[in-house]
């Protein structure tokens, strides 16, 4: 889990803000211009969650690929159910460079990346919106928890622990923390 967000007073683990709302924070080494491009570079941005070409530009559609047994080596065990490759449609609805990137999130709303400078670290804050139900809820939280466990990681320069693992055991501890 992130110690960079432990260690600085954040909690790593995602927070309801409304009943369909996960907010998620990492800080991370700066300057808040590479963490930019941790967001919208396809090669930095796959090394961390997944490729895509993106022209940055509000209303401008791109594709993720995921491929999440490459963001770690060794990957942990792929849960059933998961293949080797996702991909989804997606749009820029909102940008404000180096600061705030909104995109639409498939059948689960939106996802809100704001980005603010702290000292020699950056505050990245993802907000995603209109999460459908609780089982979705999960999936999202312990997803984006370990994938910006491995954005932490490739910022610091530091080898990301096994992804799917990760998944795993965030999945249990996200049903006990998460309301019912």
């Amino acid at each position: 889990m992130s110690e960079t967000a432990t260690q600085s007073g954040y909690d790593p683990y995602g927070t309801l803000i409304d009943g369909n709302t996960l907010r998620i924070q990492r800080l991370l080494p700066g300057p808040i211009e590479r963490i930019w491009d941790y967001l919208t570079d396809s090669e930095l941005r796959r090394q961390w969650l997944a490729a895509g070409e993106m022209t940055l530009a509000v209303g401008e559609a791109f594709e993720f690929v995921w491929r999440n047994d490459e963001l770690t080596d060794p990957p942990g065990r792929r849960p059933d159910g998961y293949g080797e490759e996702h991909r989804m449609l997606s749009r820029i609805t909102e940008l404000e460079p180096p600061r705030r990137l909104a995109i639409e999130w498939g059948r689960t709303g939106g996802v809100t990346f704001e980005l603010e400078p702290r000292g020699s670290e950056v505050l990245l804050t993802l907000t995603h919106h209109r999460v459908p139900d609780r089982s979705t809820l999960l999936s999202v939280s312990s997803g984006w928890h370990a994938h910006l466990d491995v954005l932490v990681a490739r910022a610091q320069g530091r080898r990301p622990e096994p992804f799917w693992d990760c998944v795993e055991a965030l999945k249990e501890a996200y049903e006990q923390r998460l309301p019912a």
